[in-house]
């Protein structure tokens, strides 16, 4: 990984296996597209021709070699309730042995395994999206934006005093009271608030009166409403930073829409709704998302956080860039070397960058989102996401017959009702123990299961949690190759990676095969990045303010 790609792209073509052959460079500009033919076999769809021979060719299978050769042709069409009857056909593989039946699973979920090579190749076109995030001239075509955060320093550990944060993203919000105190103590105090609904579908003007309230009514509460305090705002909508307390809402996300704010500076209309009232002094220090915040809070206990990641219902990462690298980043006067970047990369493979690796599922996925194209390296990670893949497997392999003989259920055939806290409960299972797999099949009204239905369900959510960890990796081991630095932190928030069993350890392994000889780093968990890393933001400003007056 000690090589960069220079404006050159490189692609890998699939065999009939979905393994990549001998990766080679395609001489693509950096403000290409990169698009990569991808064999139709390799993600298991065939023809009707080719699968009626499949069908043949299983309802004859006597070994384990032939009944695997079937797996592999089980139409895709046959992972949707509505294709039964296609399935009806395949009904003999319910007859296989176990061993013929764990031998099919095994080769349909090769195509969800990564590859050495394949991870490789991610990681040159992870470099390439950031490069072009990054640069002036390609950042409007940019699927990885590379937003610059205006967040130049981080926290060096003698941050005192209290600070106010204020967490809006949904449709509650919470306000926080935060003490810093000396040796890495804190106090801190919290309440979440409602947004009603006709608030969240009114006008701007209701919904930062509405906030200016709460705030209002927090402070009275604990004693501060005399105190002129510094405030951290974490908004966690589409963004379009101006500067440290300045940015415009690009759109709104989450339920809302709320007249007169986009385009607008949010900032200003919190500061605006606060002066309105009158009643309490606030400082509004910084605006920011999660995963800068995230960095934040982790960087005040171990100074080498260099990276922030979320890995939960969505995916994202920031990172301290160089200021030469970061073109769009243009402050008068800056004298400081390096800035935050968040890079918003969730949205990575949105111009098919990431089809040389998508699968049937993950089109499935994707098609039936709300945001169809959009967000697909996410779509791949996230828990918003994860189990709805198992689950699209898991109806393929019943329709077929290969689990539950045969036999589904109208919660399995239901979009979304195999929750991605499943994953991880299945996985937390002991070896050769299926006790909290027996309890996710009965919630989903499968009560045939055998020991060996057991062992595949557990297959295939090793290999759904495996592909993300290993995706999340290559990102993060672009970003510290991109650093070259001795030694990083990272950062990690998150209900994937805080829950999941196996999430931290199979990161471990593969970044540390990933970054280039001589670099070290850890992975460090996160507390409360979009509320005490938004006080320390804030905080990290004061301290900075209070050098440059002197």
């Amino acid at each position: 990984m000690d090589q960069e790609l220079n404006g050159a792209m490189r692609s890998v073509s699939i065999n009939s296996n979905g393994l990549a052959a001998t990766p080679h460079l395609n001489g693509h500009s950096k403000d290409e597209p990169d698009n990569v033919r991808r064999t139709a076999a390799s993600g298991g769809a065939l023809s009707a021709s080719a699968s009626a021979a499949a069908s043949a060719s299983v309802s004859k299978a006597t070994n384990a070699s032939t009944a695997a050769a079937a797996a592999r042709a089980i139409p895709a069409a046959a992972s949707s309730a509505s294709t039964a009857t296609e399935a009806t056909s395949l009904s003999g593989l319910a007859g296989a042995s176990e061993a013929e039946k764990k031998k099919m699973v095994y080769e349909l979920c090769q195509q969800l395994l990564l590859t050495d090579e394949q991870v490789q190749e991610l990681c040159y076109r992870i470099l390439h999206e950031i490069r072009r995030g990054l640069a002036k001239d390609t950042h409007p075509k940019a699927n990885v934006k590379c937003f610059v955060t205006y967040v130049q320093d981080l926290p060096n550990g003698n941050e005192r005093g209290k600070f106010l944060a204020l967490d809006l993203g949904g449709t509650n919000f919470r306000v926080l009271l935060i003490h810093l105190q000396e040796n890495n103590d804190f106090q801190m105090e919290s309440r979440i608030y409602a947004i009603p609904q006709h608030i969240m579908t009114g006008s701007g003007t209701q919904l930062f009166d509405h906030i200016a309230e709460c705030l209002s009514n927090f402070m009275a509460e604990h004693n501060v409403y005399a105190e002129r305090l510094p405030l951290g705002f974490t908004f966690s909508f589409p963004l379009r930073q101006l500067g440290l307390t300045r940015g415009l809402l690009e759109t709104w996300t989450k339920g809302f829409n709320c007249a007169g704010v986009v385009n607008e500076d949010v900032v200003q209309l919190l500061k605006d709704a606060i002066a309105r009232r009158g009643d309490v002094q606030i400082d509004v220090c910084a605006i920011l998302n999660d995963t800068t915040g995230t960095l934040m809070s982790c960087a005040w206990k171990n100074h080498n956080c260099k990276i922030g990641l979320i890995v939960g219902t969505g995916s994202n990462a920031c990172y301290v860039e160089r200021v030469e690298e970061a073109e769009l980043f243009d402050v008068e006067g800056n004298r400081k070397p390096h800035v935050l970047i968040n890079t918003e990369w969730g949205a990575f493979g949105d111009n098919g960058a990431l089809d040389f690796v998508r699968t049937e599922f993950d089109q499935d996925i994707d098609s039936h989102s709300i945001n169809p194209g959009k967000q697909t390296f996410e779509k791949m990670i996230s828990g918003m996401y994860m189990g709805e893949l198992v689950r699209l497997v898991l109806v393929k392999m019943t329709h077929a017959g290969i689990l539950f003989k045969g036999q589904d259920s109208e919660v399995l055939n239901t979009r979304g009702l195999f929750f991605t806290k499943y994953v991880s409960e299945i996985e937390a299972d002991e070896p050769g123990t299926f006790t909290n797999c027996r309890l996710v099949l009965e919630e989903l009204g499968l009560t045939n299961a055998t020991d060996g239905d057991c062992a595949n369900v557990r297959y295939i959510c090793e290999c759904v949690s495996k592909r993300a960890a290993h995706l999340v990796s290559a990102g993060i081991a672009t970003l510290i190759n991109k650093m070259d630095e001795p030694f990083v932190t990272v950062g990690v928030d998150g209900s994937v990676y805080r829950f999941h069993p196996k999430f931290h350890n199979l990161m471990v392994e593969k970044i540390t095969k990933l970054i280039k000889p001589g670099i070290t780093f850890d992975l460090m968990l996160s507390e409360d990045g979009s509320g005490r890393g938004a006080a320390l933001v804030a905080a990290v400003a004061c301290r900075e303010d209070i050098l440059n007056s002197k």
